[in-house]
């Protein structure tokens, strides 16, 4: 029977001689994938990530805004509207009557509730406040340095834009929102600089000598991850002094929570020092007569410096979301300081929240910069392992 008729696969044998000289000849992506480094593997893979990207982008973006916060507010910092105190949010709208006419809002008009004691404001149709582009308007001091009044967008003359309302005092929530993103994002920024350093450098001591300084390292990390984490964050917050300037409790929140955040990113540190103190290119490094400092740090923390990077990314969120409880609960940071949690210290009064639901807006950027640093840091672990 032939091997069609059982179905069997032929096997076909290549009878020419081996000859060791001649090399497989690589496509050029193969041989593109073959020569990429460790970084370039990692971005071709978190590029696949469609998520992480588009969390990555938001990042950017929110980070890019901090730069420019007095350009992109269309009111300024302290800017009170007397005449809209706890004004809704208004819509934009590009056609009246039909006709378009272009980003708008239409203005409104007031009116007190004398049975509920409620502020009552309507949208005029009769009232179209065009919006202004690349404008002039409320004058500022650009990073407290230079005098300027250029905005992106601005209201009309003798018009309002509140496109997410107004607080008790008439100012803009919106452009608070806009300055207090600069403050909320930097905190984490350096929160987690001081974390990274300080983690790195207790976790590599303790992983690369082991013995008594690892036991010590290990018994200090217990005793304080032991502490429940917000109570121990009040108490420290608590216990600055109220004399300080804003800067100073600034720098002081920072502090703190870059300062109680370093142990989980020590013990990863340990971990991997254990297990690469071992491998063949670092005891050549240490008969060669490398020391300690330049083996750790030439040759040990780079090797999985992309863990380092992914873990550290996912402890921001968790640094933004404990200065703006502080700050909330009235242990953060203070006014002038213009924060996510200072912001939402007025949704405090239950009633204000009833009547005026738009005062809980400053919450929207938590929840988007959290989730958008949760999915880029998801991203990141996956792709710091690109050969898996």
């Amino acid at each position: 029977m032939s091997s069609s008729r059982r179905g069997d696969i032929p096997h076909y044998v290549n009878k020419a001689p081996f000859d060791p000289n001649v090399t497989e000849i690589l496509t050029p992506e193969q041989e593109r994938y073959y020569m990429a480094t460790q970084w370039q593997l990692m971005w071709w893979k978190l590029r696949r990530h469609r998520l992480a990207v588009i969390s990555g982008a938001i990042l950017v973006f929110m980070y890019f805004s901090v730069l420019i916060s007095e350009i992109l507010a269309p009111y300024g910092l302290s800017t009170r509207n007397t005449d809209f105190i706890y004004a809704p949010p208004q819509g934009i709208n590009l056609f009246h009557d039909g006709a378009f006419v272009g980003p708008f809002v239409y203005g409104l008009d007031y009116e007190l509730n004398m049975e509920t004691l409620k502020r009552e404001y309507t949208p005029n149709p009769e009232k179209v406040q065009p919006i202004r582009f690349f404008c002039l308007g409320d004058s500022y001091e650009f990073w407290g340095l230079v005098d300027g009044s250029f905005h992106l967008f601005c209201p009309a003359k003798d018009g309002t834009l509140f496109l997410l309302g107004t607080d008790r005092l008439g100012r803009d929530i919106l452009s608070r929102i806009v300055y207090g993103t600069r403050v909320s994002l930097t905190v984490g920024l350096f929160g987690i600089i001081i974390s990274f350093v300080i983690g790195i450098v207790v976790g590599g001591l303790a992983g690369y000598y082991g013995g008594w300084i690892d036991n010590l390292t290990q018994r200090i990390i217990e005793i304080i991850r032991s502490f429940p984490e917000l109570p121990l964050w009040m108490a420290l917050s608590a216990a600055l002094p109220v004399t300080w300037s804003p800067i100073l409790v600034y720098f002081g929140i920072t502090l703190i929570l870059g300062m109680l955040d370093w142990t989980g990113l020590a013990r990863a540190v340990r971990s991997k020092l254990l297990s690469l103190r071992e491998e063949d290119f670092a005891l050549a490094a240490q008969l060669m007569g490398a020391k300690p400092k330049r083996i750790i740090g030439r040759h040990l923390l780079p090797s999985f410096m992309s863990h380092l990077i992914a873990s550290a990314t996912l402890s921001i969120p968790s640094m933004i979301l404990g200065e703006t409880a502080l700050s909330f609960l009235g242990l953060g940071l203070r006014p002038p300081i213009t924060s996510w949690g200072v912001l939402l210290t007025e949704a405090q009064n239950i009633n204000a929240v009833e009547l005026y639901p738009w005062i809980m807006a400053p919450v929207i950027p938590v929840i988007i910069i959290v989730l958008a640093f949760n999915f880029f840091g998801d991203g990141l672990r996956d792709a710091a392992d690109p050969y898996r």
